[in-house]
C-alpha cells in the first residue's frame, strides 16, 4: 500500500519542520507552528506515520522467535551458510541466551515502536482538541498497546513507558500489571477508534483492531496472569462478529488473501502491515529465506532466493485432510513448471551430493527438483548443518504462504501481512467455549469451526470437536503468520520434543531479557533461568 507508506516519508519531514520552527520574519501562516500543524486528518496521519512506518520492520525477526522456536519452522546451516554464531539453532534447540542476536533485535524493535508512539503523542498532545486528533491519539495508544503485548508475550515482565524524552531507566514491571495497563489503554482508546473498515483505515488500527487485541489478550490470560477470562475473549470476539454492518467475513480463496496485491479489499484482514517492494526498507522477504533456490527460473523471480528455512514434518502432520485448500501454501514434493514439465538443475555429481565418492564427482548431472519433507544434519564438521548440495538445499517442504512476487527487483515483496483475522476470531471464540466459556449468538465451538472449514476443504464436516481438533486446525488456518508459539504455549505443547529439540524446560516460554538492554538499563531483572 504505497500511499500509507509515501505518508510515512512524508512524516519525517513534516515533524522536523514542526521541532524546528523558530522566529523568523515571515507570515506565521507559511509555517508549521502549534497553531497550524496539526489541524487536519491528514496531518495526524502524517504525524503519526512515524509508527506505523517503524512496524514494517517487524516481520524478520519477530517471525524468527515466534516460529523457529516452535515445530513450524527450522533454519539448519548448509554448508556454513546461515549458521550466524548458532543463532537459529538456539531457536530450534531452545538453548537462547541473552546474547542471542535475534532476542536482542525484536526488543530493540519494540521498544523502539513504543517510542515513537510516545513521541507521536508527546508532539499531539498541545494541539486543540479536535475529533481527529482525539482518533490520532487513539490510535497511537493503540499501537503502543500492541508493542507491549508483543514485549510482554515474549518476555514477560517488561517496562511500561509512556512519557517521550525521559531518559530516567524504567523499572521492569510484572507480567499482571504490564496485562493490566494494555487492557486499560486500549478500552480507553476504543470510544475514538474509527469504525470504519476499508481504504482510509487500512493499516491503522480502527475498534475492531482494539477488540482483536484484547481477545488475544484474554484468550491468554490464563498463561499471562493465571486468571480464566475466556468469558471475556467471547466478548471481545462477539464485538467483531456482530459489529455494525459486520464488516469481516471468510475468504473463499484462502492463497489470494496472501498474494502480492491483497490490501483493504482483502475482507479478513482486521489489521494488517502494508507494504511495498520499492522501499528498500520494506523487510516484507519472506520468500527469501523460504522458497528453494532451485524454483527461481519456475517463480521467474529477479533474484536468487536464500531458501535457508523450512517447516518440520511434526508440523506438516497436521495437513493430513487431501481435500483443504490451504494445502496448496506449502512447496512439496517433485516440482514441475507451470505447463507440467519437470523442474530441472543441472549441476555435477559431486554438487548434486557432496559425500558422493565417485572418481567422476565433476561429471554433469540433471535432476528434477524434488523437495524431501526432512530435514537431516548430514555434516558433522560443522555445528546444525544439512550440508551444501542439491540434496541438502531443497530438505523440508516450504511454505509459500505470502507467494512469491516476481514483480519485485529485489529481495523485498509486495504481500501485506497481516497481524489479526476473521478466521483467527471464530477459532478463538470456540477455543474460548471449549474452554469453559458461555456460547453466544447461537454460536456453539463446533459450529463456529464448521463455518470455517465450510471454505477452506470439501471434506465433511466435523460432528464433534476437541481443543486437540482445534489446535489442529489452527496449525492449519494460521502457518506463518506468527502465532504458532503463542498457541503451542497455551495448549501445552511448548515443552514437546520435535525436530532436534529435546529440551522440557518451561522457562523457556519467555526469551531472556537481551544483554544490550541490560546493559543500556541495569535497573532490568533477568528473567527466571537465565543469567
Amino acid at each position: 500500500m504505497k500511499n500509507l507508506i509515501n505518508i510515512a516519508a512524508g512524516t519525517l519531514l513534516a515533524m522536523a519542520t514542526f521541532s524546528s520552527c523558530q522566529k523568523v520574519d515571515l507570515d506565521v501562516k507559511t509555517q508549521l507552528t502549534p497553531e497550524t500543524f496539526p489541524q487536519t486528518d491528514q496531518h495526524y496521519i502524517q504525524l503519526t506515520g512515524q509508527v506505523y512506518a517503524q512496524l514494517r520492520g517487524i516481520s524478520v525477526e519477530y517471525f524468527f522467535l515466534q516460529s523457529l522456536s516452535t515445530d513450524e519452522a527450522i533454519m539448519p546451516a548448509r554448508g556454513g551458510n546461515w549458521y550466524d554464531g548458532g543463532r537459529y539453532e538456539q531457536h530450534s534447540k531452545h538453548t537462547w541466551d541473552k546474547d542471542n542476536a535475534h532476542i536482542g533485535g525484536v526488543w530493540n524493535f519494540l521498544s523502539t515502536t513504543i517510542s515513537k508512539a510516545n513521541q507521536s503523542l508527546f508532539l499531539i498532545k498541545d494541539a486543540p482538541e479536535t475529533a481527529a486528533k482525539k482518533t490520532a491519539t487513539a490510535e497511537m495508544r493503540t499501537m503502543r498497546a500492541l508493542a507491549l503485548y508483543m514485549m510482554m508475550d515474549l518476555w514477560g515482565n517488561v517496562p511500561i513507558v509512556t512519557q517521550f524524552g525521559d531518559i530516567t531507566p524504567p523499572d521492569t514491571k510484572p507480567r499482571a500489571e504490564v496485562f493490566a495497563f494494555i487492557e486499560k489503554e486500549v478500552k480507553e482508546s476504543i470510544p475514538d477508534l474509527s469504525a470504519v473498515v476499508g481504504v482510509s483505515t487500512y493499516g491503522r488500527p480502527t475498534k475492531y483492531s482494539a477488540y482483536a487485541l484484547l481477545a488475544k489478550m484474554f484468550i491468554n490470560a490464563e498463561v499471562y496472569i493465571g486468571t480464566n477470562r475466556y468469558n471475556d475473549a467471547v466478548a471481545m470476539c462477539d464485538a467483531i462478529i456482530s459489529g455494525t454492518g459486520t464488516p469481516f467475513s471468510l475468504e473463499s480463496d484462502y492463497r489470494k488473501m496472501f498474494f502480492i496485491d491483497n490490501g483493504p479489499q482483502t475482507k479478513e484482514f482486521i489489521f494488517a502491515i502494508p507494504y511495498d517492494a520499492s522501499f528498500s526498507s520494506g523487510y516484507m522477504f519472506y520468500a527469501r529465506y523460504s522458497l528453494p533456490r532451485s524454483l527461481q527460473a519456475k517463480y521467474s523471480l529477479k533474484h536468487t532466493p536464500s531458501a535457508p528455512m523450512s517447516t518440520l514434518p511434526e508440523y506438516y502432520a497436521n495437513f493430513n485432510d487431501p481435500n483443504d485448500k490451504r494445502n496448496a501454501q506449502w512447496i512439496t514434493g517433485p516440482q514441475f513448471k507451470f505447463d507440467g514439465t519437470p523442474v530441472t538443475v543441472t549441476t555435477t555429481k559431486k554438487g548434486y551430493d557432496q559425500f558422493y565418492t565417485g572418481s567422476d564427482g565433476a561429471a554433469s548431472l540433471t535432476y528434477q527438483v524434488n523437495i524431501t519433507p526432512n530435514v537431516t544434519l548430514r555434516d558433522a564438521s560443522r555445528p546444525f548443518d544439512a550440508g551444501n548440495d542439491e540434496i541438502a538445499w531443497n530438505m523440508g517442504y516450504r511454505n509459500n504462504k505470502f507467494y512469491c512476487d516476481s514483480t519485485s527487483s529485489n529481495r523485498n515483496q509486495n504481500n501485506d501481512l497481516p497481524v489479526f483475522r476473521y478466521s483467527d476470531i471464530l477459532l478463538m471464540k470456540a477455543e474460548a467455549i471449549l474452554r469453559g466459556a458461555t456460547p453466544t449468538l447461537g454460536q456453539t465451538a463446533l459450529s463456529l469451526v464448521n463455518q470455517l472449514r465450510a471454505v477452506r476443504t470439501t471434506s465433511p464436516a466435523w460432528t464433534s470437536v476437541t481443543l486437540e481438533d482445534l489446535y489442529k486446525e489452527r496449525c492449519r488456518e494460521m502457518a506463518w503468520e506468527t502465532w504458532h508459539r503463542n498457541d503451542m504455549i497455551r495448549f501445552g505443547k511448548f515443552e514437546d520434543k520435535w525436530g532436534f529439540k529435546t529440551d522440557a524446560q518451561t522457562f523457556h516460554r519467555l526469551f531472556p531479557i537481551p544483554a544490550t538492554a541490560s546493559l543500556l538499563n541495569p535497573k532490568l531483572k533477568q528473567n527466571p533461568g537465565y543469567n
